[in-house]
């Protein structure tokens, strides 16, 4: 197969993602099914872990997910949340949130792959980490064998098209829910079973948490309900852009709370036991007990498809990252190329792989609070960017609009920032051993400032020897 040709002085970008594909890539990009929740359970209760599910869509998804709406349907370029913060806040903060974004991204996008390959492992214990969470020689390197097989594959269908990847994630997405839908019948569908878990929920919420667990809990299921802006960094690509993400945005919500909250809420009816409730058993052993075995192998099964859709989708917004930041001179030329027959970025797609691969080397654990700490820190940017562009360019053609005027603006700012205030808390609070972790954060911010600063330099000189040879 012949790589297609780039061309560097002109994008070629084209509407290629209709709305259903555009759903089916925001389930993938946000969740990708109820994997990874079931520790929360474990550690919460049924009581709290329901209420967090239920309620963090009501203060933290759907105050986002309304900024990116209104954001995504007035400036549908490529580029996303980029291209919001520098048109409202200016060139240097407009830089922040894409430094910041790429930073934040590049371990989270490498999660996806090593997540597959523990789900492998179900299959094949071979590829099982020791009790240490280290491996041997000989087990690291298939295990990473395998890692670079996902992000190959991923690589392949995003190189051949964003059209490619929504056909792909609608596909999928219908094979990942279907378990689960399969799931929640059979238990829900029981007589009694309905009360059963209800009761499990009221016990559950009659026993509080520690607020260390809670608040562990709490960013647990914020980073499950995160990602709604990450959407719009292709927005070029999609058709009918302006109607499009609201439509979509609002129907994945609600897609994705319901495939949380009924399995979930199955699963409770069933049992509340923390060792069925744990990363060790999880919804293979829950989906064993209540159809058997042949159930308990198709949902880990469907771990294996989730893991590598979530990182696809993943690979498709971020590779449009770097392509439009080239485009305006931030980064090297060659990542301003653009497929001429299929419109990607092909040595931006192609660097995210490299990255990717490198880290998928090492087995990790997902540090989640930290990752909802420099995810926030961005999405203050782009709430504080609406509030900008609402009032420099209030003319602006928007097709949707936050409700509620300007305090319903700046009511969707506070929700969300609210939790991470509280998760923030926290992390400052108790992390103890691990507060060194948070120097992470200073430390990215601080490169952003460095490397703007340095490359504003660069594009000056380059414009004042422009200027000379005219």
């Amino acid at each position: 197969m012949t790589p297609p040709s780039v061309d560097h002085k002109r994008s070629p970008i084209t509407p290629q993602l209709s709305r259903l594909g555009l759903v089916c890539v925001i389930f993938f990009t946000v969740a990708g099914g109820p994997y990874g929740l079931e520790p929360l359970v474990g550690s919460l209760d049924a009581g709290w872990a329901v209420a967090l599910i239920l309620l963090v869509p009501l203060l933290w998804s759907l105050p986002i997910s309304w900024m990116v709406s209104e954001l995504s349907s007035s400036i549908p370029e490529e580029g996303g949340y980029y291209v919001w913060v520098r048109k409202g806040l200016g060139e240097y903060w407009g830089f922040q949130e894409g430094w910041w974004t790429l930073c934040y991204t590049a371990v989270d996008m490498a999660l996806y792959p090593v997540l597959f390959v523990d789900y492998m492992a179900y299959f094949d214990p071979r590829l099982s980490l020791g009790a240490s969470g280290h491996a041997s020689g000989d087990v690291f390197l298939a295990r990473w064998l395998v890692a670079l097989a996902v992000i190959a594959a991923a690589f392949t269908v995003n190189w051949l098209g964003i059209h490619v990847v929504g056909r792909s994630s609608a596909l999928t997405m219908v094979l990942v829910l279907l378990p689960f839908g399969a799931l929640a019948m059979l238990v829900l569908g029981r007589a009694g079973s309905v009360a059963a878990s209800f009761s499990a929920v009221e016990m559950g919420l009659r026993h509080g948490p520690s607020s260390h667990l809670l608040a562990l809990g709490l960013a647990t299921v914020l980073w499950n309900y995160s990602g709604w802006d990450n959407v719009s960094t292709f927005a070029g690509e999609v058709k009918t852009a302006p109607r499009a993400y609201p439509f979509a945005l609002g129907t994945a919500q609600v897609v994705i709370v319901a495939s949380y909250a009924l399995p979930v809420l199955a699963g409770v009816a069933l049992t509340t036991s923390r060792h069925v409730w744990s990363e060790s058993a999880g919804w293979p052993e829950i989906a064993r007990l209540i159809g058997g075995p042949e159930l308990g192998v198709i949902v880990a099964a469907m771990a294996l498809v989730a893991a590598w859709s979530m990182f696809n989708s993943q690979l498709l917004y971020i590779s449009r990252l770097p392509y439009a930041m080239a485009r305006e001179g931030w980064f090297p030329q060659l990542f301003a190329g653009s497929s001429s027959t299929s419109g990607v970025p092909v040595a931006s797609l192609a660097a995210a792989c490299v990255v990717a691969g490198l880290i998928a080397a090492f087995p990790f654990t997902e540090l989640v609070v930290l990752d909802i700490l420099l995810y926030s820190i961005e999405l203050l940017l782009e709430f504080i960017a609406l509030l900008a562009l609402r009032k420099r360019s209030p003319n602006l053609d928007r097709p949707f609009r936050v409700p509620g005027g300007w305090p319903g603006a700046v009511a969707v700012m506070v929700l969300p920032m609210a939790f991470a205030a509280i998760v923030a808390a926290a992390a400052f609070n108790e992390r103890g051993p691990e507060l060194y972790q948070m120097w992470v954060i200073p430390a990215v911010i601080l490169s952003g400032s460095l490397i703007y600063l340095g490359k504003r330099r660069s594009r000056l000189a380059a414009r004042n020897r422009l200027a000379i040879d005219d």
